[in-house]
């Protein structure tokens, strides 16, 4: 999966499966890490069409999700002023914790990539369910902890795990839906995000996982399309 079907990489493939996301001139990834979301889930279709997982209706109805994702990209930016005066307070930050689970833990993961990748502030991502084996120590007053929860099958657990961050005063930053905001009760910082079918949550959870980056680094003064000590093409191993 290439951005660019010119690359070195995609000359050496045997096949290359093109993501057409239009050059990308930050060297932090964004527009072309959701478009391979796509493509990936494209070909996840593809597959399940060819196994007979997938019938022709439930195809036709899982394209249809994959097309309303801009629709649903636009209303999450919409977010965007909320999640700036948040980046006010988690610019003072040294360290950040994101939690995720199940569709959203790879979405915590990108969020702390960026984070890290563009403010230069520590930032790491667990999976929900595994912060009594560790990061749970890590947490006092003085640490953000960004938690992205849609209202699913484990959001019940995941709003458990953010309890016990609030028990210990960690600084609570909940994305969810309006369900699950509701759900959710009492919470210091939140962030709403539409309410999206599973298959392209993580498509449009990541548009707040990336402005949460990029405002922060804005705040900071570093330079988001140039962070230090990366590169936009790797030549060494």
């Amino acid at each position: 999966m290439v951005n660019v079907p010119t690359s070195s990489i995609a000359r050496e493939s045997d096949i290359a499966l093109p993501i057409h996301a239009g050059p990308e001139i930050g060297v932090a990834s964004t527009k072309a890490f959701t478009a391979q979301l796509q493509v990936l889930a494209l070909l996840a279709l593809h597959a399940g069409v060819a196994r007979g997982h997938i019938d022709a209706a439930q195809h036709a109805d899982l394209v249809a999700q994959l097309r309303s994702a801009p629709g649903f990209v636009a209303k999450a930016l919409d977010r965007e002023d909320d999640i700036r005066r948040i980046t006010e307070t988690l610019s003072k930050a040294r360290d950040v914790l994101f939690l995720g689970r199940g569709v959203m833990y790879p979405i915590a993961l990108e969020g702390a990539l960026k984070l890290k990748e563009i403010s230069y502030i520590h930032a790491e991502a667990y999976a929900a369910g595994e912060l009594k084996h560790g990061p749970i120590a890590l947490i006092d007053e003085d640490l953000p902890v960004i938690i992205f929860a849609r209202h699913d099958g484990v959001f019940e657990k995941t709003i458990s795990n953010m309890q016990e961050v609030m028990a210990r005063q960690g600084q609570v930053l909940l994305i969810s839906d309006a369900h699950g905001l509701a759900a959710a009760g009492q919470v210091p910082r939140s962030v709403q995000m539409p309410t999206v079918p599973e298959l392209i949550a993580p498509i449009v959870y990541a548009v707040p996982a990336q402005l949460i980056a990029y405002h922060t680094a804005l705040h900071l003064g570093t330079d988001v399309d140039q962070p230090r000590n990366l590169a936009k093409s790797v030549t060494v191993e």
